[in-house]
């Protein structure tokens, strides 16, 4: 089974960032540093705050309920 801040980091990686010009662009557009980036886009899947989590989803403007909703489907 795999743990919810890998599936949080895989969506992101795979839906947001891939799509993204590059890691630097996605982190200046989402209010992010570049190094969190780096960190959800690793193999094991480095879990991110809620306030990350908050910010992605603000510069997306989606709510975080929504976004959980995405990655339950």
């Amino acid at each position: 089974m795999v743990s919810l801040k890998k599936k949080i980091c895989n969506y992101i990686a795979e839906e947001w960032i891939s799509k993204a010009k590059s890691n630097r662009q996605f982190a200046e557009d989402h209010a992010i540093d570049e190094k969190i980036v780096r960190r959800i886009l690793r193999p094991e899947g480095s879990g991110i705050s809620l306030t990350t989590l908050e910010r992605i989803c603000e510069a997306r403007e989606i709510k975080i309920s929504e976004f959980f909703k995405l990655i339950d489907e």
